[in-house]
């Protein structure tokens, strides 16, 4: 999934160690773009953590997304977690060009005037 959103804070760093090896982990709080903004934290792990820490608040950000929910002791917890961070680019909508109009003929006054007398050019 992906999701688009300025940043809005980063959070606090979090390290720890695990019989695999150290880890860390950061939040990142985005808000959406859309009509009805929507914050949403999403955690950034290991390497993510040094990409999330070269966003500045204010800076639009596109984000590769996994959500996850798993329970625990009878409650619910989601996560989602970044796999991907870029400075969002947005794409150059083309301004529709309209199509250059000829200039009108200047009027002629022979054209409307007829051989057979009528009003009509034809």
């Amino acid at each position: 999934m992906e999701i688009i959103g300025k940043v809005v804070q980063l959070g606090t760093l979090t390290e720890g160690s695990s019989p695999r090896g150290p880890w860390k982990k950061q939040e990142l709080i985005i808000e959406t773009l859309e009509q009805y903004p929507k914050k949403v934290c999403l955690m950034c792990w290991n390497d993510r953590v040094n990409e999330a820490n070269g966003f500045f608040v204010g800076q639009t950000i596109k984000a590769q997304i996994s959500i996850e929910s798993r329970e625990f002791n009878g409650k619910w917890y989601t996560d989602v977690r970044a796999i991907r961070l870029d400075v969002d680019q947005p794409t150059a909508q083309p301004v529709a060009q309209q199509p250059m109009q000829q200039p009108l003929p200047p009027m002629n006054e022979e054209y409307f005037a007829s051989d057979n007398g009528d009003d009509l050019p034809f």
